[in-house]
């Protein structure tokens, strides 16, 4: 990567989102690791646009620096957003208020898909006014009060999150790009939002989708090629001089990228069925109860699943059934927790069709982690050490 290609993200992504960027009470709190370039890129955006930048060097701070600094926006990757959304459901629960919570957020869902649909009608108006007095107040306050807007990246967000913010008043611009782009290649515009999407190419970038689906990429802000690698390089670039993502997509007609999934991520049943297990994994973790979710079944006769537990909603879940006695390995098959982790799985099922549906699942007693060696900074799975770590797990959902 070269200098040329960060000025040249900067430029791209700051006057994309210059209502942003060059706002005169612009400001934002970076808690991305700066080892990871979607944090570098935030660094030199704002040096580049003049931003207002804060940083949060410890997560288990991140509240109180939200609180002090009031960032007009923020940017992180869809896990926070996740944790955000499922420690408000908690919190609602622990305090018998977990019906409200939960209309209040279908409301936020469907007030949001109006906003797309010709506008909310007076009755969701209202309900919605109310719930932002009850609720949608509240969860912006543990923001910082400030934030407008968000932007999210590293990962598929997924269009419920994408509606639940928008609908409480957190606009979530979510882009997508790698570390061979220097970050975003595409992003939703302030002005310009699908969500659902990762948005449109940022200026000077070209997106072609090729044959098989994948994403194809050209611009100042794709790199020159790998270290002293010569034949890694020239592999990962068309003839004609596009970078090869890895990924699958498509365009749609007003030209917003849609993510399908990692092209090596693909699973393929032994019936030859191609399965992408983000679509199922994104759904699974929206459920407080689950923190990660591994879908396994290449080469295999059906689509199963490895699951992890959310220590703090986990909490929650075992005072509400009485519980708390059981260790976790009890947990783990425990018929209670599997019931309710059984309706989590019908949920995301809805999304896919029936040869792609889950079909079993096991429950880890352990979470998946950056600490553990299972999770990126940027905190996506490394399916190959998971799938060697938990390799008797897997197997037995076959058995």
């Amino acid at each position: 990567m070269t200098h040329a290609n960060f000025i040249a993200e900067a430029h791209g992504v700051d006057h994309g989102a210059a209502e942003l960027f060059y706002a005169a009470d612009g400001s934002t709190l970076l808690f991305l690791p700066l080892a990871h370039v979607f944090g570098r890129m935030i660094g030199v955006g704002a040096v580049y646009s003049g931003l207002r930048l804060a940083h949060c060097v410890d997560l288990a701070q991140l509240p109180r620096d939200l609180a002090s600094f009031h960032p007009r926006f923020i940017l992180s990757v869809p896990r926070v957003f996740e944790k955000i959304y499922n420690g408000a459901s908690a919190k609602a629960d622990s305090e018998g208020k977990g019906k409200i919570f939960k209309v209040a957020a279908a409301c936020a869902i469907d007030y949001s898909k109006a906003l797309d649909a010709g506008g909310p009608g007076l009755a969701l108006r209202l309900k919605h006014a109310l719930f932002d007095r009850l609720v949608y107040s509240k969860l912006r306050t543990a923001l910082g009060g400030q934030v407008t807007h968000a932007i999210s990246g590293g990962a598929p967000l997924g269009a419920r999150l994408g509606h639940f913010f928008r609908g409480i008043g957190v606009i979530v611009l979510e882009g997508y790009g790698l570390t061979e782009t220097t970050a975003g290649a595409t992003l939703n515009l302030t002005d310009k939002v699908k969500i659902g999407s990762v948005g449109r190419p940022v200026p000077g970038t070209t997106i072609r989708i090729a044959e098989d689906g994948e994403i194809l990429i050209k611009g100042p802000i794709v790199f020159r090629g790998y270290w002293n690698n010569e034949a890694a390089t020239k592999e990962a670039f068309t003839e004609d001089g596009f970078f090869k993502s890895g990924d699958l997509g498509r365009l749609d007609d007003d030209g917003f990228l849609f993510i399908v999934g990692r092209k090596k991520e693909i699973i393929v049943t032994a019936g030859g069925k191609n399965v992408a297990p983000a679509v199922l994994e994104d759904r699974l973790r929206a459920h407080p109860l689950v923190s990660q979710c591994v879908v396994v079944g290449d080469n295999k006769p059906y689509i199963a699943a490895l699951i992890t537990l959310d220590e703090d909603f986990l909490m929650t879940w075992r005072k509400a059934k009485g519980k708390e006695s059981l260790s976790m390995e009890e947990l783990t098959k425990d018929p209670d927790l599997h019931a309710t982790l059984q309706q989590a799985v019908d949920e995301a099922n809805k999304a896919v069709s029936k040869a792609e549906a889950i079909k079993k699942f096991s429950v880890l007693p352990t979470d998946l982690t950056i600490a553990s060696g299972h999770l990126t900074p940027k905190l996506s799975i490394k399916r190959n050490i998971v799938m060697r770590d938990f390799a008797k797990e897997i197997e037995s959902l076959y058995a």
